[in-house]
């Protein structure tokens, strides 16, 4: 493989475009490079596993080193699907670490919610205490219009999702998981959610229109 042997004294050929061309080549050097990704995709694999073990508490060695070999798996099939989306804006190595860092992560929170149950409930508890200080009663009282505004403005769907994701802190992509959906998915339905409770407080009154808006 260029890469490894310093291709660019050899064949005149940069190292990140070595890196893409051998990745790219069905042949033998498309495996020799194929072996290396996984190798560094494994390095930031271990890391990140490792630095995140403090949500694993029952994890020994052996687990973690398990986890992180299976998010590289799947950390080397993401980059090979996004082979042809890389610029050269920063160092392929960089580029690379970014996928094992990102997938060391999803593999250590499905791992901790590997057991746990996912609840999508339709609502959630209101502060109420007439007694309170006025800042907490202000808070009270924004509390009930958020509840209002999710009870009345979203759709079922945009509520349970909202509810797992923002309180009971689901991570997104064990979510998706256990939804059988994807990432993007409940993003966009999170993010409607967020646009119909918006316009539902600005109507209520809970929430001051951004200076310079269009007035009715």
């Amino acid at each position: 493989m260029n890469v490894v042997q310093g291709g660019t004294a050899e064949t005149g050929v940069a190292p990140d475009e070595a890196w893409v061309g051998d990745l790219n080549d069905p042949g033998p050097p498309g495996h020799v490079a194929q072996r290396s990704l996984h190798e560094m995709l494994l390095r930031a694999t271990r890391h990140q596993v490792w630095r995140l073990r403090h949500q694993l508490p029952g994890a020994g060695p052996a687990d973690l080193e398990d986890l992180a070999h299976q998010a590289a798996d799947d950390a080397l099939v993401a980059v090979l699907a996004k082979l042809d989306t890389f610029e050269g804006r920063s160092r392929f190595s960089t580029w690379v670490y970014k996928f094992g860092v990102l997938h060391a992560g999803v593999a250590v929170r499905r791992q901790a919610w590997r057991h746990r149950e996912v609840a999508l409930p339709d609502t959630f508890d209101v502060i109420d205490d007439g007694t309170a200080p006025e800042g907490v009663v202000q808070a009270a009282d924004l509390s009930r219009a958020v509840h209002a505004a999710i009870a009345s403005a979203l759709t079922p769907h945009q509520r349970r999702i909202t509810l797992a994701l923002v309180v009971d802190q689901v991570p997104i992509d064990v979510l998706a998981e256990r939804l059988n959906t994807n990432r993007n998915a409940l993003y966009k339905t999170l993010h409607d959610a967020r646009q119909r409770l918006r316009a539902s407080l600005l109507a209520s009154g809970h929430l001051d229109k951004p200076s310079g808006a269009c007035h009715d």
